[in-house]
C-alpha cells in the first residue's frame, strides 16, 4: 500500500466546524481519549465543534511542530481483546482543526478565548498542573495553570462586559481528587488576590462550571518500536500516531453535571461517558487501583530492569508485590462491597496484560512525585486513620521512587526540575533518615506526610537505605519475604 503524507490535500471531506472547545495538552491521552469521543460525536451529529490544541506551558513541543505539519490531523489505533477475540479499530481525528504554543502567537490564543463560540477548556497538566502558587495573574502569560486560567477568564469578563452567558465549562482531566472543584478554588483565590473585583468573582462563581472528572483508557502513546508497520497499514505517514486500549470510561460530576449533559451529551452518540451528581465512588476505585497500581510499580520495576506494564507483571516478584498491595491495602480502603470491589480491581489488573499495548514504564514514570502524593499517598493516609498502622507496600513503592529520583541513580526523571534539584540538595547518604524527613517536609508535596501519618518518614527511610545499598532485586525479595 501506499503511504501517502497526511494533511488536508490528502483527506477528503473533512468538514469545517465552529472551534468550541480549547484544549490545554496536546499529549497522547487528551488526543487518544477526549479528541476521539469528541471527532465520534461529531460524526454522530450530537455535536457540532473544532478542537484548538495548545501547549499548558505555553511552549514549543515536538508535537505541536508535527500537528502543524500534518494540518492537525491524526490517527488512533485502538488494541485490545473483545468478546475472547483480538480486535483493532483506528480512526483519523479530523476534529482538531488548531495546534499552537500562545507564548509564541498570542494575538492567536486571544481569538481563542475572547470568541462567542468558545464554550469548553479542556485540560490536562496531569496531577502537577492544578497547584497553587503565587502567580502574576494579570500578565499576558502566567506560570501556573490556575494562573492562566486565572488570567483568561478575567480578560473574557472584561471583553464581553460581565455578560453572563459568555461563561465557560471547565472539563478537567487531571487525575487529582474533585480536580474542577480545586481549579475553581484556586481560580477565585487568585482573583480575590490579584483584587481582580467582586464582579468578576461573582461572575466566575455564577456563569462559569468547573466539572469534576474521571478518565479511565491506557493509552501507551506513539508506537515507536512498529512505527513503520503502523504507517503501512494506516496508509498515511502519521507522525504523531496515538495507540491505546479499546476500553474506555469518563464520568463526569459536581455542579452543573446537567448542563455538561446537555451541551456535551456524548453518551448519545454510544460512548461510555457517565454524569452523575459527584464521581468520588468510581474516582476512589479507579484511581487508587489502576493508576495507583501504575505509580506503586514503576519505580520497583525499572530498577529491575522492566521498560514496560507486561515486562513488570510477567516478574514473578513485581506481580505479587502489586498484587498484594492492591489486595490488603487499597481494597480494605475503599467503602464498597467487598466482592464487587475484588471483580472490579481483577478487571483493571487484567487488562495490564492487554498483550498488544506495549506501555512504557518510562512514560508512565512522568511527574511520579505529584502522581504518588495524588494517587498512593490517600490511601497511606486511610490505612493509617483506620489501622493505626503503615501502609507498608506503598510505603516501599515511595523509597523506590526516591531511590530512582536521587542522585547517582541512572534513570532521568521528568519531573518538576525545582524539586529535583531540591532532592539533590537535601540527599544525604550517609543519613537517610534526615533526607527523607527533608524531602517530605521541602514543600515538594502539598500535604506533610510525617504529620499526617506518623513513622511515616523513617519506615520509608528504613527501606530506601536497604534498596540503595543491597539493590532493588534483594531488597524487594527480602520484602515480601517478610510478609508471607
Amino acid at each position: 500500500m501506499e503511504i501517502k503524507k497526511l494533511n488536508n490535500s490528502t483527506v477528503e471531506g473533512r468538514k469545517e466546524r465552529p472551534v468550541r472547545v480549547l484544549q490545554f495538552g496536546e499529549g497522547n491521552f487528551l488526543r487518544a481519549f477526549v479528541d476521539w469521543q469528541l471527532d465520534i460525536a461529531n460524526e454522530k451529529g450530537v455535536i457540532d465543534t473544532s478542537v484548538a490544541l495548545i501547549s499548558p506551558l505555553f511552549k514549543e513541543s515536538r508535537v505541536l511542530s508535527i500537528l502543524k505539519e500534518q494540518d492537525c490531523l491524526y490517527n488512533v489505533v485502538l488494541e485490545g481483546i473483545e468478546n475472547a477475540a483480538p480486535k483493532c479499530e483506528n480512526r483519523l481525528i479530523s476534529c482538531v482543526t488548531d495546534a499552537f504554543n500562545p507564548a509564541a502567537d498570542y494575538e492567536r490564543y486571544l481569538g481563542y478565548i475572547l470568541s462567542p463560540e468558545l464554550r469548553f477548556i479542556v485540560s490536562n497538566t496531569t496531577e502537577a498542573g492544578i497547584r497553587y502558587e503565587e502567580d502574576d495573574v494579570k500578565a499576558d502569560c502566567p506560570v501556573t495553570f490556575p494562573g492562566k486560567v486565572t488570567n483568561l477568564l478575567w480578560k473574557r469578563f472584561n471583553h464581553f462586559n460581565g455578560d453572563k452567558s459568555k461563561g465557560l465549562i471547565f472539563v478537567c482531566c487531571e487525575l487529582i481528587e474533585d480536580n474542577g472543584t480545586t481549579l475553581r478554588e484556586y481560580v477565585l483565590r487568585h482573583a480575590a488576590e490579584a483584587k481582580l473585583g467582586d464582579d468578576f468573582i461573582a461572575w466566575v462563581k455564577d456563569a462559569c462550571i468547573f466539572a469534576d472528572t474521571l478518565v479511565d483508557r491506557i493509552v501507551p502513546g506513539f508506537p515507536a518500536d512498529t512505527i513503520e508497520q503502523v504507517k503501512a497499514e494506516l496508509g498515511y505517514d502519521d507522525n504523531v500516531v496515538v495507540k491505546g486500549e479499546l476500553y474506555h470510561m469518563w464520568a463526569i460530576g459536581g455542579d452543573g453535571y446537567k448542563t455538561l449533559a446537555e451541551e456535551l451529551p456524548l453518551d448519545k452518540a454510544g460512548l461510555h461517558v457517565l454524569f452523575m451528581p459527584s464521581i468520588k465512588k468510581y474516582r476512589d476505585k479507579k484511581v487508587r487501583i489502576l493508576n495507583g497500581s501504575h505509580t506503586g510499580m514503576v519505580p520497583v520495576a525499572l530498577q529491575l530492569g522492566c521498560e514496560t506494564v507486561m515486562d513488570a507483571f510477567n516478574n514473578e516478584k513485581v506481580n505479587t508485590f502489586i498484587n498484594t498491595m492492591v489486595d490488603t491495602e487499597v481494597l480494605p480502603m475503599i467503602d464498597e462491597d467487598p466482592e464487587e470491589l475484588r471483580s472490579f480491581s481483577q478487571g483493571i489488573l487484567e487488562r495490564f496484560y492487554n498483550p498488544y499495548i506495549k506501555h512504557y514504564l518510562k512514560s508512565i514514570a512522568l511527574n511520579s512525585l505529584s502522581k504518588w502524593e495524588a494517587r498512593n499517598f490517600p490511601t497511606v493516609k486511610d490505612f493509617y486513620s483506620a489501622k493505626g498502622t503503615l501502609a507498608e507496600y506503598e510505603l516501599f513503592s515511595f523509597a523506590a521512587l526516591l531511590a530512582l529520583y536521587g542522585p547517582g541513580s541512572t534513570f532521568e526523571p521528568q519531573d518538576n526540575a525545582e524539586h529535583l534539584a531540591l532532592i539533590t540538595k537535601l540527599w544525604n547518604d550517609a543519613d537517610y533518615a534526615a533526607t527523607v524527613r527533608a524531602i517530605v517536609e521541602s514543600g515538594i508535596f502539598i500535604e506533610n506526610f510525617e504529620q499526617l501519618v506518623p513513622g511515616f518518614s523513617a519506615k520509608v527511610a528504613e527501606y530506601l537505605k536497604e534498596i540503595r545499598t543491597e539493590g532493588m532485586e534483594a531488597s524487594l525479595t527480602h520484602f515480601l519475604a517478610e510478609r508471607r
